[in-house]
């Protein structure tokens, strides 16, 4: 039994044969026949079963090679006729179900009602069963063969040194063996001479089993083989108590390493994920070989990244996008394939790079999103567009410089857009302040949007400005709207009309109302925390990924409020965009 289980679960057909057939199991050697798809020695197990008057083992063996005939016949000598009976008429044997109906009929039965049990034309009904058809009937599973090691060579040695006594004393065992093998019914095999090798294993097909039944499926070895061929089994089944010479069922197995010359074990290869390790400096090759923590450490030296929480969907969409996973046959798990980007001209080896699951056009499309929603006046929809952008920039591999340049302009388009929409907001928190609106529909007009959207800027800061009575701010905000090419456009004649009429209102007043942080005509950059300019000489710190200002000192090492990951004021390399 445990010779069976481990030469099963080391793919060793031929040895889990052998081992059923010693001990006499059957059912286990039927199924290894139908599982390794040998019908030749199933029927043969069939036939056996018969001869030993196994009725349940010649119906199972019938079923395994889905022979209807057998079946019925099995059913009709053990006296089941009602069964038999349906069994025929399902499968079509009209000439053994008329026999069975005679037979069910003379001892005073009746078929009348039996085939109203079983609806044929359904799913219930009942369907011939076949044998499953084997996928593949190969050898048996590879190995490597194995030297020997010192201390068994020292064994065989001392082995064959006492081989005279040794023998003489295995063969009284033998003797032993056997003579307890024949009380119990069981063949025993019994070790010969030296000890080093299995000279022989005691016939036990000389037994008389309670079922008359020679199981030695091979009364001639010849050396050819485990003896396990069903070939030879004759029609004769009966008492056989002539005395055979012993069969070597071993003979053929040579001792593992024997004339195997120097092993050496075959270098192992490199795993996928630890070549891209090597072959990348860029976060999303690292976190598609699943090494989370060295992607966050590439983060965190690049561009200062520390809040990772916003960066979670990113990474695992990077780190699942890396591989495929294809269905195995049933009962088995699925095989995870590698997916690589640089495979084109052959598998490129040791040089490999993975696939990533984000590309450039994934950020195109965030960023004509965030215009969209910001074209209609959606502006929290438009800021979650562009911050879901700036969160998938870093795990995106450039393929090329170009691509490179306009990753790099999609963060500078997605800083300007947070902060318009972020001072938007604080224009409606600042209505009742005139002065304060003011200034911040100045600043909404100084980020640097597209022209379609600059127009809706400068309409916006116009209005404000003038009905606040800042004329010199509303006349500035009417030149430079006027001046845009999009206001020379049939449909924006309405617009250009009321700008003309507040510039010369706003000429004639010459004023403004209130005093204003903001100068037209000095250039300025917007702090991102307290909305206020920071012009040129004035101390600031930057966030190392996106590039937001901040005038106020305390913002250092403290998470961006425009992109809200990285840090302020950390001194780093920047974006890595290619790999």
């Amino acid at each position: 039994g445990e010779l069976a289980s481990e030469a099963l679960r080391q793919g060793n057909h031929q040895v889990v044969e052998m081992s059923y057939q010693r001990t006499k199991d059957f059912d286990r050697l039927s199924f290894l026949y139908l599982i390794t798809g040998d019908t030749e020695k199933l029927r043969k197990m069939l036939k056996i079963s018969n001869m030993r008057s196994d009725i349940m083992g010649r119906y199972h063996n019938a079923l395994l090679l889905g022979d209807a005939a057998e079946r019925v016949k099995v059913l009709e000598e053990s006296g089941n006729m009602p069964l038999a009976y349906i069994s025929a008429k399902l499968h079509g044997l009209e000439e053994d179900a008329e026999r069975i109906q005679v037979a069910i009929e003379t001892n005073g039965g009746s078929v009348e009602e039996l085939m109203d049990k079983v609806d044929a034309n359904s799913r219930k009904g009942g369907r011939l069963l076949q044998p499953p058809t084997p996928i593949s009937r190969g050898d048996n599973w590879p190995s490597l063969p194995v030297q020997k090691t010192t201390l068994e060579d020292l064994e065989a040695a001392e082995a064959k040194e006492g081989g005279g006594a040794g023998g003489a004393a295995a063969e009284d065992a033998g003797g032993l063996q056997e003579a307890s093998a024949h009380s119990s019914g069981v063949g025993a095999a019994a070790t010969g001479g030296g000890g080093a090798e299995w000279d022989g294993d005691e016939d036990f097909g000389d037994t008389a089993m309670e079922d008359d039944v020679d199981l030695d499926f091979d009364d001639d070895d010849g050396g050819g083989g485990w003896g396990d061929d069903l070939d030879d089994l004759g029609d004769d089944f009966g008492d056989d108590h002539a005395k055979k010479e012993p069969v070597d069922d071993m003979a053929d197995l040579k001792e593992m390493g024997e004339d195997a010359g120097n092993f050496q074990m075959p270098k192992a290869g490199r795993p996928p994920a630890a070549c891209w390790v090597e072959n990348s400096s860029h976060a999303a090759v690292h976190i598609a070989a699943g090494g989370a923590s060295s992607a966050m450490q590439l983060l965190n030296r690049q561009i200062a990244a520390s809040d990772f929480a916003v960066l979670k969907k990113s990474m695992i969409g990077s780190y699942l996008g890396s591989m495929a996973s294809l269905p195995g046959v049933p009962g088995s798990g699925s095989m995870s394939l590698p997916l690589l980007r640089n495979d084109a001209d052959g598998h490129p080896g040791n040089a490999s790079l993975p696939r990533t699951s984000l590309k450039m056009k994934n950020l195109v499309a965030g960023i004509r999103s965030g215009y969209r929603f910001f074209q209609g006046g959606k502006f929290n929809d438009s800021r979650a567009s562009f911050a879901s952008v700036l969160a998938d920039i870093p795990l995106v591999v450039a393929e090329s410089k170009t691509e490179a340049d306009e990753m790099k302009e999609m963060l500078e388009i997605c800083r300007e857009y947070i902060t318009a929409v972020r001072i938007r907001g604080e224009m409606a928190a600042s209505a009742s302040d005139a002065a304060r609106s003011t200034e911040l529909s100045a600043y909404f007009t100084r980020c640097n949007l597209q022209p379609t959207h600059l127009l809706l800027a400068l309409r916006s800061a116009m209005g404000t400005s003038f009905k606040n009575k800042n004329f010199i701010a509303a006349a500035g905000f009417a030149r430079r709207l006027l001046e845009l090419p999009e206001m020379s456009s049939e449909k924006n004649k309405d617009l250009r009309t009321k700008a003309s009429k507040v510039l010369q209102k706003s000429e004639q007043m010459g004023k403004n109302q209130h005093e204003l942080r903001y100068d037209e005509n000095t250039t300025f950059t917007i702090d991102c925390k307290d909305f206020v300019p920071i012009y040129q000489g004035d101390t600031s710190v930057t966030c190392s990924y996106c590039g937001s200002s901040y005038q106020d000192e305390s913002m250092k090492g403290k998470a961006c409020l425009t992109c809200n990951f990285s840090a302020v004021g950390v001194s780093t390399i920047g974006l890595v965009t290619g790999s």
